[in-house]
């Protein structure tokens, strides 16, 4: 029951977030635990239409922290999720060369490797379950901020819905970047692309080259080769399997960004590379194989609107390329410190409120940000000659700064001090 969920006192403020993905979900969880009314509008009729959506998503232990808070989600998410500790790492032509271990975070906090879809229908179900005002098949046309009275709000089918704060999570083309950025501005393509498949591993157990990837419970391994990183993991006891690989784009960006793919046009672009490989693409069946195109945006100057009632979050404000492994989790850390930032401020001054957001989040979430490159030219631009002599040199870099994370309480602890640096001070009478 909504009423038995732990939540703050009322606040009073009205909050509107538009886009029910994993960044809208938290910000509306974490605003209704901080006693903020959350209305969310999400443009598909059919909420299976994002639960569906088969492929990994990490949650790093800086991320999964906010789950903890939400009862029974943790759990039920640990129950899906992948049982490994460590990624083996391989050669493109099949030669292991080295194992990193993640055992040691553990300590940091919990790890959350699944189903995308999956992990975002328990997060949905705990929405609903809260009393959430979610309201489907809503597709925002534009967004709105006035002075008198002071407010913001969104425009569906020609009626204007109103709100103290608007929370802008729609992801890359989100409307909302307009009225923060004062124009419109498309997506770029990264150069790269990926193709990425999750299906039931029955036939992958009866074939001899691929079976030890699930007969013997969960694994994660990649290979890595010249532009290429092909990552592959079994779950669920290794009765499900997933890979993807990301490689330099050869098309360009069209509306259209993410269709079905074909595994014989995956596989033109993984010649030479070793047989488990090649059997794992050619065991995909028919409709599991998405081909998508990685897209790209410029640092944002700000996050927050002019009249600083509207704000972006997750990839409406910062996309990520997937090897910076954190995505998912600095998208969550957003809805975290935002709601926290409108129960310290009170309803009088959301500005106050979104600026101090702005300011907590945008130095992290932007240094974040860059391991994506980073990691992808490690592996890309790898120079095997110093590999085989220091395998370490492959390894994610997995840094306490960024794992070993409360947003939360990092938000509690640093508010005063930011608001406080953000206003001029008072002249001295």
């Amino acid at each position: 029951m909504a009423s038995e969920i732990p939540r703050l006192p009322p606040s009073g403020i009205k909050v509107i977030v538009v886009g029910a993905g994993f960044a809208g979900l938290a910000a509306a969880i974490e605003c209704d635990r901080k006693g903020h009314s959350v209305t969310l509008y999400e443009k598909v009729d059919d909420i299976n239409e994002i639960t569906r959506i088969g492929d990994i998503i990490s949650f790093d232990p800086n991320g999964s922290k906010a789950f903890e808070r939400w009862p029974g989600v943790i759990d039920a998410m640990e129950a899906i999720a992948r049982q490994t500790t460590w990624l083996d790492l391989y050669h493109h032509e099949g030669k292991f060369v080295t194992r990193q271990s993640f055992a040691h975070e553990k300590t940091w906090g919990r790890r959350i490797n699944g189903h995308r879809g999956q992990l975002h229908d328990i997060i949905y179900r705990h929405a609903v379950a809260r009393g959430i005002d979610i309201r489907l098949g809503k597709r925002v046309e534009d967004y709105f901020e006035t002075d008198d009275p002071p407010q913001a709000g969104v425009v569906i089918g020609g009626e204007r819905f109103v709100a103290d704060v608007v929370i802008a999570a729609e992801g890359v083309r989100s409307r909302g970047r307009k009225i923060v950025l004062g124009f419109d501005e498309n997506p770029k393509s990264s150069g790269y692309a990926v193709y990425r498949a999750w299906f039931p591993s029955d036939d992958v157990a009866k074939n001899p080259i691929i079976k030890h990837l699930v007969v013997n419970g969960d694994t994660h391994q990649g290979f890595i080769g010249p532009d290429i990183h092909f990552l592959a993991s079994s779950i669920k006891g290794g009765k499900e399997v997933n890979w993807v690989f990301t490689h330099i784009d050869d098309g360009n960006i069209e509306e259209s960004w993410q269709f079905p793919g074909k595994p014989e046009e995956a596989l033109k672009y993984l010649d030479g590379w070793c047989p488990i490989v090649h059997e794992l693409v050619k065991a995909t069946p028919p409709g599991r194989l998405i081909d998508h195109k990685l897209v790209y945006r410029d640092p944002l100057p700000t996050f927050i609107s002019p009249r600083a009632r509207i704000t972006l979050i997750g990839d409406s404000a910062h996309p990520f390329l997937p090897t910076s492994i954190q995505g998912a989790s600095q998208s969550i850390e957003d809805g975290v410190v935002l709601a926290t930032c409108l129960q310290l401020s009170g309803r009088a001054d959301i500005p106050r409120a979104l600026r101090a957001y702005e300011k907590i989040r945008y130095d992290r979430v932007h240094r974040a940000q860059a391991m994506g490159p980073k990691t992808r030219e490690r592996w890309h631009k790898a120079d095997w000659s110093q590999v085989w002599k220091t395998p370490e040199m492959i390894h994610l870099v997995r840094e306490p700064w960024l794992l070993n994370f409360d947003a939360e309480k990092d938000a509690y602890d640093r508010y005063a001090d930011v608001v406080s640096a953000l206003e001029p001070p008072r002249a001295k009478l």
